[in-house]
C-alpha cells in the first residue's frame, strides 16, 4: 500500500511517452502464419495447481480492462495510462509477497480509473470455455472488496421519482441507476428505497419505516419490487425529502443502522426548485447527510437545481442520459464518500469481505454459474491514497489493493482430526454471518431438474442461527436464548464457552440425530472474525493418543523397518482434505494423489537432517513484514502428531489378517460367503482407510465399472457411516449400524453397509479410535430374511403369508428389507404413512421438525412484465413513424442543419441522440433479475451482467425459473430404542389401528428390536384396508402469516433478521473539517435548441401524428 502511494507520487504524467504493459486480452495471439498479431505481446505462461490450474506467469502481472475502459492503443485516457504506468511498480511487491508466503492467492490493484492489475499474470479469457461463452468483464469497482475499502459503512435512502414524467427510457435509466447503487452496497450498509409521486412509499411494503441491512436477500427483494413501479401523478419532492431525512435522523439518534455515513440518493428528471428550506431545516449547517443527485434524461433544464442540491450537501451531481453510462456515473459517489479517509492520509483500514464463490479464473465473467468450478473465498483489501499536490484542493482515491484468501486455506489452520468425529470448527463475522461451517450449503443440487448446480441466492449471508439448529420445540425462527448469547459473544469477539443441544441432519436432510455440544470460541486477531469449536459432549471431550514415533537413528531390529513398509499395496487411502505434510509452494511440487504425497514425506522422515516443521508461518500483519523471511522453494509443513498417528494406525491395521488363526480364518471365509460379503474395511481417527475385497469388483448394467467403495468413502471420520456408528455406540455399544442406498430399488445389485465403532477406554473415559465395517449383497441378506421369517412351526401366519407384511427398518425409518424389492431404501412413511404415524404416537419413533433456513424456492417468471402495454394493430406504424422522426433529426444534425442544437453533458461532451418516452417496451425486456447481487461479486474474479445500452432492462427475463431464498421444513424421525427395550427382546410391542375403515375392522401390528443393531422388525396385518396415507420427507416451503393482506416472503417475515445483533466495523471516517474546501461536486450543462430545427422537428412530429390519426 505504501509502495503504491510512493510509486504514484514519484510518477509524472507524460502523455508523450508510450506506456508499455501486458494487456490480458492481447497475450499470445498468433495469426494463421504462426506470427504474433499486431498489438499482441508474447508471454510465457505455465499451468499452476496453486492458481486454479490456470496458466500464469509468476514474474509479471497483467492488466485487465473492462469494456467501460476503452483500449484502442493510444486512445486510453491519459489518466488511465498514467495509473497503468506507475502501478507497474507494484510487481516487485506482489512477487515479494508471494515468495514470503507461497500460500497467497491472487493479488491485485483495482484502480479508480477502471483497470485491474492482477498478479500473477494471466491471459484473458483464461481458457477455451471462457472464450466460447462470450461473457464480458464487469466493473470490479462495484465489488465488496473495493467498495468496503474505499468507503466507510453507510445508511442510504434512495428516492426514486415515479411521477407521470418518468416513463419510457427515463424509467429504464432510473431503474438502472437504482440497480447500480444496490450493486455497491454490502452487509455493513443499511438502506431503503422509496418511490415518490404525490405520496412517498417504500418500494418493498414490509420495509416501511425502517432501513434494512443491504444483504443479498433484501437487495433481491428490492430488485423484484423495482419492476412494479408505475409512473403516475405529480412528484411531491417535499414529502420525499422529509421522509428520507426523518428516517435517517431517527436511526442516527437511536443508535441504529451503521452509525457512520448517511446519504440520500435522489433520482429524478428534475425538481422545480432546490428546496433550500428543507435542507436548511434538516441538514445545515453541519451536513450530516450527503445528498447525491441523478438527473435522468437529456433535458437539463433542471440541472442547476440538482447541482445546487448536491453541492450544498457534500454530495455530487450527475446527469444520466443512457443506460450505458449508469455505472460510471454512479461510482462518483464512492469517490466523494472516500474523501474524509483520503484527507486523513495515515489510516488505511483493512477490510475483509463476506464469503463468496470465486477462485477460478473464468469467473471473471458475468455468468454466475462459472463460479461453481471454483471454491469459497474471502478477500482482504485496503485503500490507496493520492498524495500528490494539485493546484486545487482534492482528495483522490487511487484505488484498492487486495488479495484473495481461499476458505480452504483458513480451514487448514484448524486440523479436523484434533476435533474428532462429529466435532467441527466454524467462523462468523461481525454481522453474525458464516464464513465457513459444515452445514453451509451454497449450492442448489439438481437445479431445475437438469442435474445442474447453481449458487443459492443468499449463500453469503447465512447467519449462525440458521446453521446451529437448537433441539427445542417451536416454530421457525424462534431462536434459543443460549444460542443468541453465543452469537452475541462471538460477534463481540469475546472468549468463552457454552453448551447447547442441537439437531444435526445427514444425507441431504433425510436423516437427523440430536446431540449435545460444547462450544468454545475466541476472536481471530486483526480480523472481524471469531472462531468457534463445537465438540460432542462425552466422547468428544477425549481423544485417543496413539503415535508411532519416527526415529532418525535405529537402535534395534524393529526400528530398522522403514515406516513406508506399513503402507504396502494399493488398498489404503488417506483423507484427501487433511494436511499431513505439504510443501509451502505447491506450484513447485505436484503429486498425483494424497497417498503419493504422504509416502514422499514418509520416505524423508528417517533421513538425517529431517525436521518436522510443524508450525505454520506467522502473519506479517502481526510480526511486521521486516521480520518475515522469504521461504525456500522446498520449505514444507508437516503435522508431526497427525503423521505419527497415521503411522501408528497403519501399523495396527496392516497385519490384522496375519494375526488371525487359520481355523478362524476358514470360519470367517465361510461366513463371508454365506452372507455375500463383498468387502471389509476399517477407517481410523487419523484419516486412514483400509479395505479388503472378497469378490471381484462388479460391472454395472451399462458395461462400465461402478465406483469402488474406496472412491466414494475415503473421508474416514467425515463419512456419514462413521458418524452414525459413533453415535450408535452411545445407544448400544455392541451394535452395528446397517444402511442401504436411498436408490437401492433402482440398482440391480444393491449392497448393505454395516459399521461398528471401536472405542478405547482409559480410566473410565472412552474415545472413538476407528470404525470397522462390511459390505454384503442385499439379495443374500434378503434371502436369509425370507427364509427365517417364513419358516415357523406352529405359527398361524408368517411373513410368507399374504395376510402379513414384514419390514426391517433402520433407526431413521428407512426400509432395509421388505418382501417388495421396490421398497428397499425408501422411507417407510412413503409406503404406509398411517402405520408410521401410529409408531410416532406409540413413541417408537420421535418426529423431529428440521428447518432449512438456506432453502431456495423456484418461481416461474413470465417473459412479459406485469406492466406491459397493450398492443393495438396500429402500434407498429406509430413506432415506425417515431423511428423515422428520430432518423430525420439525426440526419439534420449530421448535415449541420442546426449546428446550435447540442446537448452538453456534465463533462462538456456533446450527445447527439434523442429521448423518447411515449412508449413502454417492457414486454420485450431481456434483463434477468435472478442474478446474484453484491455479495456474490466480492472478488475481483467475478463478473456482473451489465444491461445493454440498446435493450430495455426490465427484470423479467426469458421464460425461466429463478431461485429465491425461502425457509423450508421437513419432519424426520429418530428411533426411541428405550421404548422397545422395556418390552424385552423376545416380547414384541404390539399395537393396532382402529376406526380406519367403514367396516370397523382393526389393523394390528407388532414391533421388535433386532439385537445388536440399529434395526427393528415391523410386522403389519394387511387384511383391514386402512387408508393409503403417505408421508413425505421432502422439505416444503414455510408459509408465513400475511401482513396487510400480502403474502409474507422470507425477507418480510414477522421477525426480521434486521433485529438481530451485529457489531459495526471499528473504523468510521465520514468527516474531515477541511472537506468543505473541495469544490468538485459535478457540473451542470444546458441544452440549446435553434428555432429552425425546433420548427422542423415539430412539423415532422405533427405530420406523423396526423397520419396515425387518419389511419385510425
Amino acid at each position: 500500500m505504501d509502495s503504491a502511494e510512493q510509486a504514484a507520487l514519484s510518477q509524472k504524467l507524460d502523455s508523450a511517452s508510450a506506456v508499455r504493459y501486458y494487456n490480458a486480452r492481447r497475450l499470445n495471439e498468433y495469426g494463421p502464419d504462426g506470427r504474433l498479431q499486431d498489438g499482441s505481446k508474447e508471454m510465457s505462461l505455465t499451468q499452476s495447481k496453486h492458481f486454479d490450474q490456470l496458466a500464469v506467469n509468476i514474474s509479471l502481472s497483467s492488466v485487465l480492462l473492462p469494456p467501460e475502459v476503452r483500449d484502442s492503443g493510444d486512445c486510453l485516457h491519459p489518466e488511465v495510462l498514467n495509473a497503468i504506468k506507475w502501478s507497474e511498480h507494484l510487481d516487485p511487491l506482489f512477487i515479494n509477497n508471494y515468495e514470503m508466503d507461497p500460500s497467497l492467492s491472487w493479488q491485485y490493484f483495482g484502480s479508480s480509473t477502471g483497470f485491474l492489475r492482477r498478479y500473477p499474470a494471466i491471459k484473458w479469457p483464461p481458457d477455451d470455455s471462457s472464450a466460447r461463452s462470450g461473457q464480458e468483464l464487469y466493473d470490479f469497482r462495484t465489488s465488496s472488496w473495493y467498495i468496503d475499502s474505499a468507503t466507510s459503512p453507510k445508511d442510504v435512502v434512495i428516492l426514486l421519482d415515479s411521477s407521470g414524467s418518468m416513463t419510457g427510457q427515463r424509467r429504464e435509466i432510473a431503474k438502472s441507476v437504482v440497480n447500480a447503487i444496490l450493486d455497491t452496497l454490502g452487509n455493513n450498509d443499511f438502506l431503503n428505497v422509496f418511490r415518490f409521486s404525490d405520496t412517498t412509499d417504500p418500494l418493498v411494503p414490509c420495509f416501511k419505516d425502517m432501513l434494512v441491512q443491504a444483504n443479498m436477500e433484501n437487495i433481491r427483494e428490492m430488485r423484484n419490487y423495482l419492476d412494479t413501479t408505475r409512473a403516475e401523478n405529480i412528484a411531491n419532492f417535499s414529502s420525499a425529502l422529509i421522509t428520507a431525512f426523518e428516517i435517517l435522523h431517527k436511526y442516527n439518534r437511536t443508535g441504529q443502522g451503521c452509525q457512520c455515513n448517511q446519504a440520500i440518493m435522489l433520482i429524478t428528471d428534475g425538481p422545480p426548485y432546490d428546496y433550500h428550506e428543507i435542507f436548511k431545516q434538516y441538514n445545515l449547517p453541519h451536513t450530516p447527510v450527503r445528498v447525491f443527485t441523478y438527473l435522468i434524461g437529456r433535458d437539463s433544464s433542471n440541472a442547476e437545481e440538482m447541482n445546487r442540491i448536491a453541492c450544498t450537501n457534500k454530495g455530487y451531481y450527475v446527469r444520466v442520459s443512457s443506460t450505458s453510462e449508469v455505472t460510471e456515473k454512479v461510482l462518483n459517489y464512492v469517490s466523494v464518500m472516500a474523501r474524509p479517509m483520503v484527507m486523513y492520509q495515515n489510516d488505511h483500514p483493512i477490510q475483509w469481505t463476506p464469503v463468496y464463490a470465486g477462485g477460478k479464473g473464468n469467473n471473471l465473467q458475468s455468468n454466475g454459474a462459472a463460479n461453481l468450478n471454483g471454491q469459497l473465498m474471502t478477500s482482504v483489501s485496503t485503500p490507496v491514497f493520492d498524495r500528490r499536490n494539485y493546484s486545487v484542493r482534492v482528495a483522490n482515491l487511487l484505488g484498492v489493493v487486495g488479495t484473495d484468501v481461499p476458505i480452504q486455506q483458513i480451514q487448514k489452520l484448524v486440523q479436523p482430526y484434533k476435533l474428532g468425529v462429529n466435532g467441527y470448527s466454524f467462523i462468523i463475522n461481525n454481522n453474525g454471518h458464516i464464513l465457513y461451517h459444515p452445514d453451509l450449503r451454497p449450492l442448489i443440487r439438481n437445479w431445475n431438474g437438469q442435474f445442474q448446480e447453481t449458487l443459492k441466492p443468499n449463500y453469503n449471508s447465512v447467519d449462525l442461527t440458521e446453521v446451529e439448529l437448537v433441539d427445542m420445540d417451536g416454530g421457525p425462527r424462534e431462536n434459543n436464548s443460549l444460542l443468541l448469547d453465543l452469537r452475541h459473544d462471538m460477534i463481540d469477539q469475546k472468549e468463552g464457552e457454552t453448551e447447547l443441544s442441537v439437531k444435526t441432519h445427514y444425507d441431504d436432510m433425510k436423516r437427523v440425530t440430536t446431540r449435545r455440544h460444547k462450544y468454545f470460541y475466541n476472536a481471530i486477531e486483526g480480523t472481524p472474525f471469531s472462531l468457534g469449536l463445537a465438540i460432542p459432549e462425552g466422547y468428544g471431550m477425549y481423544e485417543v493418543l496413539g503415535e508411532r514415533e519416527i526415529k532418525h537413528s535405529h537402535t534395534n531390529a524393529s526400528d530398522t523397518i522403514p515406516v513406508t513398509e506399513y503402507f504396502k499395496g494399493s488398498n489404503w487411502k488417506v483423507h484427501p482434505d487433511w494436511v499431513y505434510c505439504e510443501y509451502n509452494s505447491m506450484s513447485e511440487h505436484n503429486f498425483k494423489t494424497p497417498e503419493e504425497q504422504v509416502l514422499w514425506f514418509l520416505s524423508k522422515t528417517g533421513k538425517p537432517g529431517w525436521k518436522w516443521m510443524s508450525l505454520r508461518p506467522r502473519s506479517p500483519l502481526k510480526d511486521g513484514a521486516h521480520n518475515i523471511k522469504k521461504m525456500e522453494k522446498d520449505s514444507y509443513f508437516c503435522d508431526k502428531s497427525l503423521v505419527q498417528s497415521l503411522v501408528f494406525d497403519a501399523l495396527v491395521t496392516e497385519g490384522l489378517e496375519s494375526y488371525v488363526p487359520s481355523t478362524v480364518k476358514e470360519d470367517k471365509k465361510q461366513g463371508y460367503q454365506m452372507f455375500g460379503v463383498t468387502l471389509s474395511f476399517i477407517a481410523t481417527r487419523s484419516g486412514l482407510l483400509r479395505w479388503q475385497d472378497h469378490v471381484q469388483h462388479t460391472v454395472g448394467e451399462s458395461g462400465q465399472s461402478a465406483p469402488h467403495f474406496s472412491e466414494t468413502n475415503l473421508r474416514a471420520i467425515d463419512e456419514v457411516w462413521y458418524k452414525r456408528a459413533v453415535d450408535q455406540y452411545a445407544v448400544e455399544s455392541k451394535s452395528f449400524v446397517y444402511s442401504v442406498p436411498f436408490d437401492a430399488a433402482s440398482s440391480s445389485r444393491p449392497s448393505v453397509t454395516a459399521t461398528h465403532a471401536v472405542f478405547v477406554e482409559h480410566k473410565g473415559h472412552q474415545a472413538p479410535a476407528a470404525v470397522v465395517g462390511l459390505q454384503f449383497q442385499h439379495a443374500t441378506l434378503m434371502a436369509h430374511f425370507l427364509n427365517i421369517t417364513s419358516t415357523c412351526s406352529g405359527c398361524k401366519k408368517t411373513c410368507a403369508s399374504e395376510e402379513l407384511d414384514c419390514y426391517v427398518l433402520d433407526n431413521n425409518g428407512f426400509i432395509i428389507l421388505s418382501e417388495t424389492a421396490y421398497h428397499t431404501g425408501k422411507f417407510f412413511g412413503q409406503i404406509d404413512g398411517t402405520i408410521m404415524d401410529s409408531l410416532v404416537q406409540d413413541r417408537i419413533y420421535k418426529k423431529v421438525a428440521v428447518y432449512d433456513y438456506q432453502g431456495a424456492c423456484l418461481d416461474q417468471k413470465s417473459p412479459y412484465s406485469d406492466d406491459a402495454t397493450r398492443l393495438s394493430p396500429l402500434q407498429p406504424f406509430r413506432w415506425l413513424l417515431h423511428w423515422a422522426f428520430s432518423r430525420a433529426v439525426w440526419l439534420a444534425m449530421q448535415l449541420n442543419l442546426s449546428p446550435s442544437w447540442v446537448l452538453a453533458n456534465d463533462d462538456g461532451a456533446a450527445v447527439y441522440s434523442d429521448d423518447y418516452e411515449t412508449n413502454n417496451f417492457d414486454q420485450y425486456s431481456t434483463r434477468d433479475d435472478g442474478r446474484i447481487p453484491d455479495g456474490g461479486s466480492t472478488s475481483e474474479t467475478q463478473m456482473k451482467q451489465q444491461p445493454s445500452a440498446s435493450a430495455p432492462t426490465s427484470a423479467s427475463a426469458n421464460n425461466r425459473t429463478v431461485p429465491r431464498p425461502c425457509d423450508k421444513r421437513v419432519d424426520l424421525y429418530i428411533l426411541q430404542p428405550d421404548r422397545l427395550n422395556t418390552s424385552g427382546q423376545s416380547n414384541p410391542l404390539k399395537g393396532k389401528l382402529t376406526n380406519c375403515h367403514i367396516t370397523g375392522c382393526e389393523r394390528p401390528f407388532s414391533v421388535q428390536k433386532i439385537p445388536c443393531s440399529n434395526l427393528i422388525l415391523l410386522v403389519v396385518d394387511t387384511l383391514c384396508p386402512c387408508g393409503s396415507k403417505q408421508l413425505s420427507i421432502t422439505p416444503q416451503e414455510v408459509s408465513y402469516d400475511s401482513v396487510q393482506g400480502m403474502a409474507v416472503t422470507t425477507q418480510c417475515r414477522i421477525k426480521p433478521q434486521e433485529m438481530m445483533y451485529r457489531r459495526r466495523p471499528p473504523k468510521c471516517m465520514n468527516y474531515h473539517p477541511e472537506e468543505s474546501e473541495i469544490k468538485l461536486c459535478g457540473n451542470c450543462g444546458r441544452a440549446y435548441l435553434s428555432a429552425s430545427v425546433f420548427v422542423f422537428c415539430l412539423l415532422v412530429w405533427i405530420f406523423s401524428d396526423i397520419i396515425v390519426r387518419h389511419w385510425s
